[in-house]
């Protein structure tokens, strides 16, 4: 397997054989793009994992029946408007433009996945989606005839500040396939899903119920480790088609380049945390099992206190022990066995000079932080062991987010 990351944010993705995209201004933003459409050439695997808020979308409640007998053949994306708590009015919004999409397709509506992400409690401006794709049906075969990726993860884009992209081949009957992931998300991110919309597709050839496995177990030590702020969306939601037009792959394989793009998106939706300045990344380990592990590696990542020490550059690791301490129902956690690390440099329970202190400081300046904690319950070959991925919290979150509809 190789994979390409999109770390550069101006590099073009191409999506896989047999995948085209659509982007356009259908009206919720003033200029830019603001609606995605991605269609394949046939009817497609596909697998989604979705938010468990109460107060879901209309789009994530459609879309899990469509998904749901394993087959959908396109996605759109509206972005800058959740259309959340928008009542009957919000259904029928959901439903018509499952409609409109599947007549530019050519696919049935209940084949239509719909994501929307944005304002709550605005219903879509009256008439503006079919105003917009009576425009395209004028022309649909000039509608669907890109199969750029970043200008697809552009137009999600709310407040995120640039397009994510990742991809990755995998060996195939008929040479090599290709997988390739977009996202977007930025604020209100914590599982389940993270706040966050992703459209993974793939030419690979695999059942819908072998997906759906394949993705939910990704989704788990991916997205689903991803946190910014500890706010779950309404709208969230990871979706994946493959339409199988590269052939036959080992299903291992396939999962590693999922996984593969699944992780970069997720460190690339850590690291454009609203106004966020740097990456954060625990691992705990050496715990009971992997679910306690997690447990830890997430109360040490969403602690304000963490953030705002990794943000202000000090050397003050006791906020992770605090962080650590906070998990009181872990009660065979003992102190004495712990091991705290920055990086490379064990803080405790080796006692801090000025000197570490210092170097500290200086490892707490790069774009990236690694906190890593053994918890000495089990050892750390063998005991459970979890990575999560966060940010840090800057003034810039607070001014984003309090002006966010104004």
């Amino acid at each position: 397997m190789t994979s390409t990351g999109a770390g550069n944010a101006a590099a073009s993705v191409d999506l896989p054989a047999g995948f085209a995209c659509h982007a356009g201004n259908v009206g919720m933003k003033d200029e830019s793009d603001d609606v995605m459409v991605l269609a394949a050439d046939r009817v497609s695997a596909a697998a989604g994992v979705f938010t468990k808020s109460l107060f879901a979308a209309s789009s994530v409640r459609l879309s899990q029946i469509n998904v749901a007998d394993g087959q959908a053949q396109a996605v759109v994306v509206v972005s800058k408007n959740a259309n959340v708590a928008t009542g009957e009015q919000g259904e029928r919004d959901t439903a018509n433009l499952a409609q409109r999409v599947a007549e530019l397709v050519g696919c049935a509506p209940d084949q239509v996945l719909v994501g929307s992400t944005g304002v709550i409690g605005v219903p879509y401006p009256e008439g503006a989606v079919d105003k917009y794709f009576d425009r395209l049906a004028e022309e649909p075969s000039q509608a669907l005839n890109s199969r750029d990726a970043t200008a697809a993860a552009t137009a999600i884009m709310t407040t995120d500040t640039h397009p994510k992209t990742a991809s990755a081949t995998v060996p195939s009957g008929g040479g090599e396939a290709t997988v390739v992931g977009i996202a977007k998300g930025s604020g209100m991110i914590e599982p389940d899903m993270a706040t966050m919309i992703s459209v993974i597709t793939t030419d690979a050839e695999i059942a819908p119920d072998r997906l759906d496995v394949v993705l939910r177990r990704v989704c788990d030590v991916t997205f689903n480790a991803l946190s910014v702020d500890t706010d779950t969306s309404t709208n969230d939601m990871v979706v994946m088609l493959a339409n199988g037009a590269a052939g036959a792959v080992d299903e291992a394989e396939l999962e590693s380049a999922l996984g593969a793009v699944s992780l970069d998106l997720t460190r690339q939706l850590a690291f454009d945390g609203e106004g966020a300045e740097t990456l954060i990344v625990v691992t705990a380990n050496g715990a009971r099992d992997d679910a306690q592990a997690k447990r830890v590696a997430k109360a040490i990542v969403n602690s304000p206190l963490v953030k705002t020490a990794v943000h202000g550059r000090d050397p003050n690791w006791g906020r992770v022990a605090m962080a650590i301490g906070k998990c009181s129902d872990e009660t065979d956690i003992d102190p004495d066995r712990v091991r705290i690390r920055f990086g490379d440099q064990e803080v405790y329970p080796t006692l801090a000079t000025p000197e570490a202190l210092a170097e500290l400081e200086a490892y707490l300046a790069s774009d990236e932080v690694l906190i890593s904690v053994d918890l000495g319950i089990q050892t750390s070959d063998v005991g459970g062991s979890f990575t999560v991925y966060g940010c840090d919290l800057t003034d810039q979150y607070v001014r984003i987010n309090a002006d966010y509809t104004t």
